[in-house]
């Protein structure tokens, strides 16, 4: 496990001075492989995501899963490319079409692809891309992704509209935890160690953006998620 140093190198911050945290490049190292690059996309780059979201819904819509204990989720789903997300009573899995339209996922856009090759290190694309719109209490309890074929790929989040109270964990659910802010335009990896933490988000800061219409927060979430 590696040293817990975000913002200053060496230093053990408090919950309220992460949350602080000036709008630089900032790198935690909770665990060896958790990077995050704040503004990494320009508001030209962060709208055009948002239409592309919401130009692929009429055909992907967005739907509250449910979990396999029969709860709905707050957040509302839906995803790019060849396998999504889907979970339900039979559990959590991927699926190559939309679980309510039974048609495949859109294509995922070029401009994540790129953001891949970009901060990813990865030598495969991403052939996953999950959608979480948030909006007024919505938030996603501690978790870990562990339903794609291969771990040690990394996961590549993109933060666009309200910004989020992020939570980052240990290995294990029980392990400390450090919180800190994702606003629009931020981009983090789980990668290495880090691949496996457990994290979440705590509430959205509402009105914080005005990028996506009508409010919240939209979070994509690229990953390998199918073998190969």
């Amino acid at each position: 496990m590696g040293t817990f140093g975000a913002v200053a190198r060496g230093a053990r911050p408090s919950t309220k001075a992460a949350l602080a945290t000036p709008r630089a490049y900032i790198k935690i190292m909770r665990f060896d492989g958790f990077q995050l690059f704040p503004a990494a996309l320009d508001q030209a780059e962060q709208a055009r995501l948002v239409e592309a979201v919401f130009a692929a819904a009429p055909a992907a819509p967005f739907y509250r899963p449910e979990t396999p204990w029969g709860k709905p989720m707050s957040v509302e789903q839906t995803s790019f490319g060849p396998l999504g997300w889907v979970s339900d009573r039979a559990g959590y899995r991927y699926a190559p079409v939309h679980p309510r339209t039974g048609a495949p996922w859109p294509d995922m856009p070029s401009e994540l692809l790129d953001l891949w090759d970009r901060y990813a290190a990865w030598p495969a694309p991403p052939d996953s891309c999950l959608i979480n719109l948030y909006r007024g209490a919505a938030r996603m309890g501690l978790h870990q992704d562990a339903d794609e074929a291969d771990l040690t790929a990394p996961l590549l989040s993109v933060s666009l509209g309200d910004t989020a109270v992020f939570r980052l964990g240990g290995l294990a659910r029980g392990d400390p935890t450090h919180s800190f802010r994702l606003a629009s335009g931020d981009v983090c990896v789980l990668a290495g160690e880090a691949r496996r933490a457990f994290h979440g988000v705590d509430r959205i800061l509402a009105g914080s953006s005005r990028l996506v219409d009508g409010g919240g927060r939209i979070n994509l979430t690229l990953r390998r998620a199918g073998p190969g």
